[in-house]
């Protein structure tokens, strides 16, 4: 596909005016701060004061903001008080608005053992939620090694980030626990003697509160407010209205520049787009014979879920091809709407670029309970781009998040036949039978040894290529149904 995969920059110049100076969901105005918010308590005393060369220091209100609170010890050995606290956390407290959690630490190679849980205050009820988990296990979402996002001195080690909805207070604790098999599922022990020592908790652990930012304005046509209080600056704002058009032009070989969704096609028009996408690739035998695609379907763009293109690193990265699809569940729980989603979407970006340090969100896909297809990472959702979704084997590849946990939790049909929908159109672009198997080279993980050659269902699990529980027990049982409805939807 090299003549689809040239340049869109001819067009990108040409459309550099085509497009609002902030995308829709993203030119919120500014927001007065209401009587009640301003009588909340003041944060929680002690806690170190930001300023503004602190580049991990909480951020002011805008569209999409971040908290990030250092944690506290909250035990001690007393025979030992130097020794570092196996239990940090923060005291309950008042903070800015917050829709979603994660805990972030400074080396992305250390591992957290033990237990993350986080209470929050829904706003507007003053209602405290119970204790809820956060995923620990998330090394597993990342970039190849050796590649340069991997080695970046920005990228840290992180838990899953955890939806929480609208929440104006916290509480958090993260507790040091030893990977041994007689601690029961509560952390607790039968006899705590016979336990190995808890290890120790990584160094510069953080609480990253996540503001995606007001979505209210992201209909088609919306006019862009007033900018708010605290709004890039003139230099700034014309970079991030080029990555904008640059986001949305890799695109404009399926729908016009701005676009926020790109619409569903029928399968004679697929047949059609394959063609023309495909047409420096085929050969004579090949333009003859009927593809097997199945049906694009639509696709809300970055534009339609409001990204803000200034947070990632400019440019796009591409690996050769699309051999195989990796499907994986968010673990950030099923408590949200449907309605929620493009402010979900928005939370895990902002999470994975301002957090964990990535160039942009990790997948190249992500799919609601409702069924709803969602662009992931910038680059053309017909090209190969390389995401960081599959430690050890990004390349050649995509990586399909379903939004929720699925580990006990069934997934919806709707979720499932987007996996399969999803996947017979990309893949059927790069003429691969999603009931098939292919070869791909780890990277190395886990599971799979550097160099090793790899052999898997085109369409896979995380937990294939790396020793995980993603994407979850229940969503990893129904990639059988998802594989034969797939390849339906081809033709096969």
């Amino acid at each position: 596909m090299r003549g689809f995969l040239a340049s869109s920059i001819g067009v990108t110049c040409a459309a550099a005016l085509a497009l609002p100076l902030t995308p829709p969901a993203l030119a919120a105005t500014a927001r007065p701060v209401p009587a009640a918010e301003a009588a909340r308590p003041a944060p929680h005393a002690g806690t170190p004061a930001t300023t503004p060369t602190d580049r991990r220091a909480a951020e002011p209100y805008a569209a999409g903001s971040t908290q990030s609170l250092p944690l506290e010890p909250l035990t001690r050995d007393r025979a030992t008080p130097s020794a570092p606290a196996t239990e940090q956390g923060l005291p309950r407290r008042a903070v800015r608005h917050f829709s979603l959690v994660g805990v972030v630490w400074d080396d992305p190679d250390a591992e957290l053992h033990g237990r993350v849980q986080v209470r929050t205050r829904t706003a507007g009820t003053g209602t405290w939620s119970g204790w809820q988990d956060v995923e620990t296990h998330n090394a597993d979402h990342a970039a190849d090694l050796d590649t340069p996002e991997r080695a970046s001195s920005r990228v840290r080690g992180a838990t899953a980030p955890l939806w929480v909805g609208d929440s104006d207070g916290v509480e958090l604790r993260v507790r040091s626990e030893s990977d041994g098999p007689a601690a029961d599922s509560a952390g607790h022990t039968s006899d705590a003697r016979n336990l190995p020592a808890a290890p120790p908790l990584p160094s510069g652990l953080r609480l990253e509160l996540v503001d995606p930012g007001e979505d209210d304005e992201a209909a088609p046509g919306a006019e862009e407010g007033p900018r708010a209080a605290g709004a890039l600056n003139a230099e700034t704002s014309a970079l991030e209205t080029s990555a904008a058009t640059e986001a949305s032009a890799v695109n404009a070989d399926l729908a016009p520049l701005g676009a926020t969704e790109i619409a569903a096609l029928s399968r004679a028009e697929t047949e059609q787009e394959y063609l023309a996408l495909n047409a420096g690739e085929l050969t004579e035998q090949q333009r003859q014979a009927k593809p097997y695609v199945g049906p694009r379907p639509g696709i809300v763009t970055r534009r339609g879920w409001g990204a803000n293109e200034g947070l990632r690193e400019s440019g796009f990265r591409y690996t050769k091809k699309v051999k195989a699809a990796f499907v994986h569940h968010t673990a950030s729980g099923n408590n949200y709407r449907c309605s929620q989603v493009p402010s979900v979407i928005r939370s895990i970006y902002r999470y994975h670029v301002k957090s964990m340090g990535w160039r942009d969100i990790g997948y190249n896909f992500l799919i609601d309970k409702c069924g709803k297809i969602y662009e992931g990472r910038a680059g053309g959702v017909a090209k190969p781009v390389l995401g960081a979704h599959t430690l050890g084997f990004n390349s050649n590849s995509m990586g399909i998040a379903v939004l929720g946990s699925y580990g006990a939790h069934k997934p919806s049909k709707s979720a499932v036949k987007a996996v399969a929908r999803l996947t017979a159109w990309k893949l059927g672009l790069y003429r691969v039978n999603p009931k098939g198997k292919t070869t791909l080279k780890s990277a190395g993980s886990n599971l799979h040894r550097k160099g090793k050659k790899v052999r898997l269902n085109v369409i896979s699990g995380h937990r294939d290529g790396f020793k995980t529980e993603c994407p979850g027990r229940k969503l990893y049982g129904k990639l059988g149904s998802a594989r034969s409805k797939a390849a339906r939807y081809q033709g096969r």
